[in-house]
């Protein structure tokens, strides 16, 4: 599904990226570990993924991601679900139920 590109530059032209999660849990050379959380209705920033990553549903939501040039993907996540994500476009994520999400975010180096 395809909407309106988003429009989040900076003056320069070049988008305006967040962290991947709110914290960082666990690293080292091999491994990332991210958490994330998302009351309904919140969004995690627009941000890019520079590595491989799974996604680990803690407490899972409905979610949308949305890409920059404008596509739209649902991503309802169950509970206990693991989803493995290449690095690639630029997106935000928001949790468009009505649960709290909780997730780890695994990237690997």
């Amino acid at each position: 599904m395809t909407g309106t590109p988003l429009d989040l530059h900076s003056p320069g032209g070049e988008p305006v990226l967040g962290p991947v999660g709110q914290e960082i849990v666990f690293e080292n050379d091999r491994v990332r570990v991210w958490h994330i959380r998302l009351e309904p209705g919140e969004r995690q920033p627009l941000h890019r993924h520079d590595h491989p990553y799974l996604v680990v549903a803690v407490q899972g939501a409905k979610n949308v991601v949305q890409t920059v040039d404008g596509t739209r993907i649902d991503a309802d996540e169950p509970t206990g679900g693991v989803v493995y994500r290449d690095p690639g476009a630029v997106h935000m994520l928001t949790n468009v139920g009505d649960t709290t999400y909780l997730a780890r975010l695994v990237e690997l180096k």
